[in-house]
């Protein structure tokens, strides 16, 4: 008996239809500098860079990871894509770098046109926002990989430094300053201890009178970019170092631009943590410890400021409509010690 590739769980039209209803959303991020319509077998970038003496390209990939079963859940699908875009951006951005061109990888059980549609537009969205180009993507249908209504994400962006204003944490000093500033949530890490705890108590769709709204918008809450509040910054011999809180934590991910000889010294009482990470830690009894590096507890993003810079840089994210808050600062190393409370 003949067996088409449709019935195998693989839907060409479906295919086709999808990229005609997303090339509007993808076309409105290019700039001049993109060189190929959507649809060649690969894009095309200018590369030419006016004003910098010696541009280095600074690329990163990442996913949303387990935030995509919330969406599925709440049926809600168009801010996984902001998510992604928006934390690629901030990847390349603690580099000292701004973004050029993002691609996407968008892999399936079975092709929901709409739903995906959703998450392009997301994309869209943020890369219009970022002043980065949609410039491509995969979109993978594999039924017996995933289920129906499984998928999920990757994202891939290249941004650009000019290598003398490359931001690296090289000269981070003792007596530096950590300037927080704050998260929209939690962003996109954290969702598989996140889920185990609250959905064990609430729907997502059940309001929570902690949160002040359903349980679904607030862990959907749109992982921000910080672009616009750094980017005036980028360059200048106040900014030492950066970190954008992902996995690990505030400590784990700042560490990794701090020198070896050099420790943190966390004022965990600096800034209120917003109720929804009191509420996961509360019913799920988490530990202090496990907190602290699971989640971002309300800082997304630190700079690490000479402390004599610190007003000035405090002022500058203010105008910007931030509310930066110092945060701790860079202690001298102990034995054994690289980070403390």
């Amino acid at each position: 008996m003949a067996i088409t590739y449709a019935q195998a769980g693989v839907s060409i039209a479906a295919g086709d239809a999808f990229v005609h209803r997303i090339k509007k959303d993808v076309r409105s991020t290019f700039t001049s500098r993109v060189l190929r319509d959507i649809g060649a077998f690969g894009s095309f970038f200018d590369a030419r860079f006016p004003g910098y003496r010696s541009p280095v390209l600074v690329s990163s990939v990442d996913g949303v990871g387990t935030k995509l079963l919330v969406a599925r859940m709440a049926k809600k699908y168009d801010t996984v894509g902001q998510d992604l875009v928006n934390h690629c951006v901030n990847d390349i951005l603690v580099c000292g770098a701004v973004p050029l061109y993002f691609l996407d990888y968008y892999a399936t059980g079975r092709l929901d046109v709409r739903a995906a549609a959703d998450v392009i537009g997301g994309f869209a969205k943020a890369c219009r926002e970022n002043g980065c180009a949609l410039v491509g993507g995969e979109t993978a249908e594999m039924p017996g990989m995933y289920a129906d209504e499984d998928f999920d994400l990757a994202g891939m962006i290249v941004g650009v430094v000019d290598k003398p204003k490359i931001v690296d944490g090289r000269r981070i000093r003792k007596g530096d300053v950590l300037i927080g500033l704050p998260s929209t949530g939690l962003h996109t890490n954290g969702y598989s201890l996140a889920r185990a705890v609250l959905l064990k108590q609430y729907s997502v769709d059940e309001r929570i009178p902690d949160l002040g709204m359903t349980l679904g918008k607030a862990l959907l809450a749109v992982h921000r970019s910080y672009l616009g509040a750094v980017k005036p910054l980028l360059g200048k011999p106040a900014l030492r170092g950066m970190s954008h809180i992902t996995g690990g934590g505030i400590i784990g991910n700042t560490m990794r631009v701090v020198p070896k000889r050099l420790s943190l010294k966390i004022d965990w009482k600096a800034w209120k943590r917003p109720a929804l990470y009191g509420l996961i830690q509360r019913l799920g009894d988490v530990p202090e410890e496990d907190m602290r590096k699971t989640f971002n507890l309300g800082i997304g993003l630190i700079l690490i400021v000479a402390k004599g810079d610190a007003d000035r840089v405090m002022r500058s994210l203010q105008k910007r409509g931030e509310k930066p808050l110092v945060m701790g600062e860079v202690a001298a190393s102990s034995p054994g010690v690289r980070a403390r409370g």
